[in-house]
């Protein structure tokens, strides 16, 4: 697994828009503590409100990996990137990079950080081999986001979780599974790159068994059990997570699933049955606790009577855990 060393400078690059700035805004909204500042390269439309720093500047207060926070243009790092990566080396970074090409394979790049004696981490492809899951049972306890569909707000519905249990002194730990959620939080393993025999293996190694009994791992969502693209991710994360709690999460507005303009989405009823049997299987106790929604796209004034309405309909607490908090939710584990 990875540990990545912090404070972090973002990267932003020449990118295009904010929306391609995701993953370096994931990080800032979650984790500000551990960051100093951006870096931008002339035409970058994408902004995070961070002080402007150069690698030299950046690294005098503080910073000690530069993280490539973006998407970048036509998939291939350009050359001017790779003088940035270069000079960021030289200066004593470490380079983490959550891009689907690997920094790694850039030879000059990465012969230098051999050279220098520093890291690159190309944090989608995990470098640790992962055992085949056993399904066996282990102490402490877990929490899973399940989704309707992918990307509907499972890595923010984790990190409020882990916010509201830390702010009442409960024991939890946020553990990632995915790109943005291990630069958040400096480790995890990137289950969507695990070859597929190991990735139940792999969240059982990313989730062990806790001293504490009353510890929660809050284990970073990915994928969808009905989208016919991911569904296999999330089964991985199901019974290899072993969750005592689960929390669904829910995108209202979306006509049909993410890319897939053929499929509907599913029925939060039938997701809620759906996932609590799969994971009744690796653990007889599992349970929904809550329903998260990703309320961003819905007009406000509908808001609060349409979380009402799930409420009512299906016993549990709902709201949208980034504008809203999840205590109603932990109350229900605390």
């Amino acid at each position: 697994m990875y540990q990545i060393q912090t404070p972090y400078l973002l990267f932003l690059g020449d990118a295009p828009d904010q929306l391609a700035a995701k993953t370096a805004r994931g990080i800032n909204d979650w984790r500000p503590e551990k960051v100093v500042g951006q870096m931008s390269l002339e035409n970058c439309k994408a902004d995070l409100g961070l002080p402007e720093l150069g690698l030299q500047e950046a690294y005098d207060k503080g910073a000690r990996t530069l993280v490539l926070g973006t998407a970048n243009r036509g998939g291939v790092i350009s050359a001017v990137w790779m003088d940035v990566l270069k000079e960021a080396l030289h200066i004593g970074y470490d380079i983490a990079n959550g891009l689907h090409n690997k920094v790694n394979d850039i030879v000059d790049v990465a012969g230098l950080a051999t050279q220098l004696d520093k890291n690159i981490y190309d944090v989608r492809h995990p470098t640790e081999q992962f055992p085949i899951g056993t399904g066996e049972k282990r102490s402490g306890k877990r929490l899973l986001p399940v989704g309707t569909d992918c990307s509907c707000g499972k890595m923010y519905t984790s990190l409020a979780l882990e916010k509201e249990m830390l702010s009442r002194g409960m024991n939890a730990t946020f553990r990632a599974t995915g790109q943005t959620g291990i630069l958040v939080s400096g480790s995890g393993a990137s289950i969507d790159a695990v070859v597929a025999d190991f990735m139940a293996g792999a969240v059982e190694t990313i989730a062990p068994a806790n001293e504490d009994p009353n510890h929660w791992d809050i284990i970073e969502g990915q994928g969808s059990l009905a989208h016919p693209s991911y569904s296999g991710v999330t089964m991985a994360l199901i019974h290899g997570g072993q969750p005592d709690a689960m929390v669904l999460c829910h995108e209202p507005t979306r006509s049909h699933m993410r890319g897939l303009p053929h499929q509907k989405v599913p029925a939060i009823k039938e997701v809620l049955s759906l996932a609590t049997t799969l994971a009744q299987i690796v653990n007889n106790d599992a349970k929904f606790i809550g329903i998260c929604v990703n309320t961003s796209q819905m007009v406000a004034r509908d808001i609060e009577g349409y979380l009402k309405k799930l409420e009512d309909e299906h016993g549990l607490p709902a709201c949208d855990p980034y504008s809203q908090g999840t205590a109603k939710i932990v109350d229900m584990v605390s």
